[in-house]
């Protein structure tokens, strides 16, 4: 793969808000979108982007259907990215503030030989296994913190290793774990603590208080 590999990025803004109350990703911040930022963020790393939005808004949007789960929303994007694309890029969008470095991160740790390249950043909580007993939770063991890293987007693969992770219909809470699971390598680069996803009204006053609302 050449440095001068051909980049789409899959900007998935297909989701209903259940938790939010609404479609976030058209909530304004600093006067744009949030989605807007977030495809702005894509094209200035370079990427040619692909928008997956509800059904109803593509036409308006400019972008694909999306579908009733994320890993089919990323599967009507990743049908709409050329064939000649060597490296694909999802990106949620309801991460607004993910920079430009932070895709050229992932992005070069696919060029360097990776299968595909996610940002990370280390746990500071204790993280238990719970498990349901008698209608109580009960803690079920303790994982090491040193091994783990709670993961953002974009993520980067290469473009023939999505498209067979995704082959099979498979789903999960990110791509890379679609990879992994079909036996590709898949490495952490450094994430972005401002690099929050929108999920609850409070991130979005969070986010809004960033930028000056």
């Amino acid at each position: 793969m050449t440095d001068g590999a051909a980049v789409w990025t899959v900007v998935v803004g297909a989701g209903r808000g259940t938790r939010f109350g609404g479609l976030k990703q058209y909530e304004e911040i600093g006067g744009s979108r949030i989605i807007d930022r977030s495809v702005s963020a894509a094209r200035a790393a370079g990427s040619q982007v692909i928008l997956v939005v509800p059904a109803e808004d593509a036409e308006r949007e400019g972008g694909v259907a999306g579908g009733e789960s994320r890993a089919e929303s990323v599967r009507a994007g990743l049908a709409a990215v050329p064939d000649d694309a060597e490296i694909v890029c999802v990106h949620d969008a309801a991460r607004p503030f993910a920079s430009v470095a932070m895709f050229e991160r992932v992005i070069a740790a696919v060029r360097a030989g990776a299968d595909g390249a996610v940002p990370g950043m280390p746990v500071s909580d204790t993280i238990k296994v719970v498990r349901s007993v008698d209608g109580e939770l009960e803690v079920a063991s303790t994982l090491e913190r040193s091994t783990l890293s709670a993961v953002q987007t974009p993520q980067a693969f290469r473009a023939d290793v999505l498209r067979a992770a995704h082959a099979g219909g498979a789903d999960g809470t990110d791509d890379a774990s679609l990879v992994e699971a079909s036996g590709g390598r898949v490495v952490v680069v450094e994430g972005e603590a401002v690099n929050r996803k929108i999920t609850t009204t409070d991130d979005l006053e969070w986010a809004r208080g960033m930028v000056g609302r």
